[in-house]
């Protein structure tokens, strides 16, 4: 029994270790066969960095703000007599805009006007008198007080008039009117916006980093979506004297002509600041370069590309290779680490690119590169 107990297990384990090396050598030989299957080339365009020398500058979006802006409102509540504008229009510093009925403050002022008068009048009796010695300092100096009183009293209600008299507090362009005649309106209500369009201001914030380079005076450009041909200059009015410690960003504020008024309050721009010295930078085009979440890099072209030519020859490969970028302009970026000058990188097709991945090249069609590139306004 034991003898046949031990044939069966010698019989099984023979039939196991059959089926699991079947098993391993199949596997060994599809891996073999993986590993040793040529890889097909992919066929990419190819360049090489180009030296510049570029302005130093750099970009920034700006939030167009007005030199004096203001949503004109009332000190006090009343009603709309007149309106002395339309909107829209362009009015000069002290001009009338609202008037709101103040015939009640008159007549107070008219009585308070009497009743000054009145004092004045006492006061001068009281002085004779006194010369005379007919009265004490003391019955001068309470009836002195009495008229100053009533002068006081007779100007804070002429003030009070005065407030129902809204005036431009500068000059500038009026926005849309949001109240109409023999409509009340109470203390603070929104009138009409008054904003001073020419100049015109822009914010914006750089990184700490630029602290050394910028100072007032620095020339701007400023180009909007709404003029894409144009570009307005400007001069840097002020730099913020602390920096951010949220973003570590420092503000500046730039002033810009605006003769024609084409630029408004709240629209944002494209900021490019001229800063001293110029750029000398080794530079490729943007498609060159490929961006991911751990960096960016490019693919440079190894091997003998004359002898990739010839029959037989070993094939060109392209090794991927990290590198650190600099300011851009259009399409090309700038690298400052990781490329020499006359490395051979990949241009197009870089999708389909890994390491040790042998190509074929293609030059005869090139992905456009330009400085300064001006595509349709589609």
């Amino acid at each position: 029994m034991t003898k046949r107990m031990i044939i069966m297990l010698i019989l099984a384990g023979v039939v196991f270790g059959a089926v699991f090396g079947m098993k391993w050598f199949g596997n060994k030989m599809m891996v073999d066969y993986i590993e040793t299957m040529p890889i097909p080339p992919v066929t990419i365009s190819t360049t090489t960095g180009q030296r510049y020398t570029w302005e130093n500058r750099v970009e920034a979006i700006g939030n167009l703000v007005p030199v004096q802006g203001a949503d004109i409102s009332t000190d006090v509540g009343g009603i709309i007599t007149e309106l002395h504008f339309e909107s829209g229009d362009r009015v000069e510093k002290g001009a009338p805009l609202v008037t709101l009925d103040s015939d009640t403050e008159r007549g107070e002022l008219r009585r308070l006007q009497a009743q000054a008068e009145l004092a004045k009048l006492n006061l001068e009796r009281r002085q004779k008198l006194y010369k005379l010695e007919a009265i004490s300092k003391s019955d001068l100096d309470a009836v002195k007080a009495e008229a100053d009183a009533a002068q006081a009293a007779m100007q804070s209600q002429a003030a009070r008039i005065a407030q129902k008299a809204i005036r431009a507090p500068f000059a500038g362009q009026l926005g849309i009117r949001q109240v109409s005649t023999g409509q009340f309106v109470a203390a603070g209500t929104p009138l009409v916006t008054l904003q001073s369009l020419d100049p015109i201001d822009v914010d914006f914030s750089l990184p700490e980093q630029y602290l050394a380079d910028i100072s007032a005076g620095l020339p701007v450009t400023v180009t909007v979506e709404a003029y894409p041909g144009d570009v307005f200059e400007g001069t840097v009015l002020a730099v913020e004297p602390r920096v951010d410690e949220a973003t570590r960003n420092v503000r500046l504020r730039a002033r810009l002509a605006n003769a024609d008024l084409k630029l408004r309050a709240g629209q944002f721009g494209q900021v490019q600041l001229r800063l001293p010295g110029e750029q000398n930078v080794l530079a490729v085009p943007r498609t060159a370069i490929n961006y991911s979440s751990y960096g960016a890099s490019v693919f440079v072209v190894t091997g003998d590309r004359e002898a990739a030519q010839q029959e037989g020859g070993e094939p060109l490969t392209v090794s991927q290779r990290f590198v650190r970028l600099g300011p851009s302009r259009g399409d090309f970026v700038a690298v400052t680490e990781g490329l020499e000058a006359d490395d051979e990188v990949a241009s197009s097709g870089l999708l389909k690119l890994r390491n040790d991945q042998p190509v074929v090249i293609n030059n005869e069609i090139q992905p456009d590169a330009e400085l300064a590139p001006t595509p349709a306004n589609t």
